[in-house]
């Protein structure tokens, strides 16, 4: 698969960074912030409960030039390693609205992708992301076949094991395979963040 060029990737948010140029010494860090396939933050494995510290994270987050994924937590960056991607999508309404795991409007799907193991890649304006898996079986009953009636369920399968012409669509867009190896590759993010 290619992965995106560094120009058409799309624009990330920016923490608020004033505190690093009074402190620009204080060591990152590592392995104590994650977020989980349905788009929750953990630290230390644990769930992040209060939604104060949920809304300070979201505020926060941000990507850096390499792809790291982190929070800006005054002049400390606080790596977050990702389940699978930096963004995890809601559907909402009858349209299929996706809202990202901090809340953000994601913007219209510009592509969608189904893994090996089921899983539901969207590219949208804010970024690639995993679809929460409480959300499928309202993205697959709007699958379309070629012939525009429901997706039959052989053809979902056939994606799954890497069939590219199965005509299946989802609000429109092709639905493709990609295996989940390739994802963080083709997107430009790291998963794992280390020292």
């Amino acid at each position: 698969m290619i992965p995106v060029p560094p120009d058409k990737l799309p624009a990330m948010p920016i923490p608020d960074l004033s505190a690093v140029a009074k402190w620009p010494n204080v060591p990152a860090c590592y392995g104590w912030l994650s977020l989980d396939r349905r788009g929750r933050w953990r630290l230390q494995g644990q769930p992040v409960a209060h939604p104060g510290l949920i809304a300070f994270i979201n505020r926060q987050y941000g990507s850096d030039a390499a792809g790291n994924w982190f929070l800006q937590n005054g002049p400390q960056r606080v790596y977050a390693a990702l389940d699978y991607t930096p963004w995890v999508f809601h559907l909402a309404g009858a349209a299929g609205t996706l809202t990202a795991h901090t809340g953000e409007a994601a913007g219209p799907p510009r592509a969608a992708w189904l893994d090996e193991d089921g899983s539901v890649l969207l590219a949208t304006d804010l970024g690639a992301g995993l679809l929460d898996d409480r959300d499928l079986p309202g993205f697959f009953a709007a699958c379309r076949g070629a012939d525009g009636t429901p997706a039959e369920e052989a053809a979902l399968m056939a994606i799954l094991a890497g069939d590219d012409a199965t005509g299946t669509t989802w609000q429109g867009l092709p639905l493709r395979p990609i295996r989940r190896a390739d994802v963080a590759g083709r997107f430009g993010f790291n998963p794992d963040p280390q020292p």
